[in-house]
């Protein structure tokens, strides 16, 4: 998980933490809304990552997931809490998305994005 991590950070600009923080909460929300089989591929192939995921399932938005509503808009919210602006969670997005065709495959991501209205902008 800290390969995928330092990739994240390395790609977004923020710091280790922030990065993991965030990853935790786009694998949370892709846990939620993407097809089972691939994301469970995703996962496996991603070393802590289910875990990471299971610790972020809560979202920890709170009131902000109430404002932006679910699905992306409040994933975004969630992001921007963190003080991510818009570049930052595209570059979060791609780099995941990077990691994720390399352990999964490019049908699985297909998929994934498939299935979420405005997650391919991400991929």
């Amino acid at each position: 998980m800290q390969d995928m991590i330092a990739r994240i950070a390395a790609a977004s600009g923020l710091d280790a933490a922030k990065a993991e923080e965030a990853a935790g909460l786009v694998l949370a929300f892709l846990q939620k809304e993407a097809p089972g089989p691939e994301m469970d591929r995703v996962l496996a192939g991603i070393p802590g990552a289910s875990e990471l995921a299971g610790a972020h399932a809560g979202g920890g938005g709170g009131r902000l997931m109430g404002m932006f509503g679910g699905g992306l808009m409040g994933l975004a919210g969630q992001l921007s809490g963190l003080g991510l602006g818009m570049g930052e969670m595209q570059a979060v997005g791609r780099e995941l998305f990077a990691i994720a065709r390399e352990v999964a495959g490019e049908d699985a991501v297909g998929e994934i994005a498939g299935a979420i209205p405005g997650l391919s902008q991400f991929t």
